[in-house]
């Protein structure tokens, strides 16, 4: 992965191991969660740090059970 701000589809759909068509999906539910949130999106792109934090769950989580 590059250090770029965006993904495309295509390294989205390599990411994840689905189809491009997914991906576009994917993509698509993504930005529409980001635009209720007030942010600008592009199609067929996704912010690589929203992504990764939804995806891989990058988020701080507590890990110990509730406490």
């Amino acid at each position: 992965m590059s250090g770029k701000l965006f993904m495309r589809v295509e390294e989205v759909a390599e990411v994840m191991e689905v189809s491009i068509p997914y991906a576009y999906k994917v993509i698509r539910k993504m930005n529409a969660e980001l635009k209720k949130s007030g942010c600008i999106t592009l199609d067929g792109r996704i912010d690589r740090k929203y992504f990764m934090e939804q995806f891989y769950g990058t988020r701080t989580q507590n890990t110990e059970g509730g406490k």
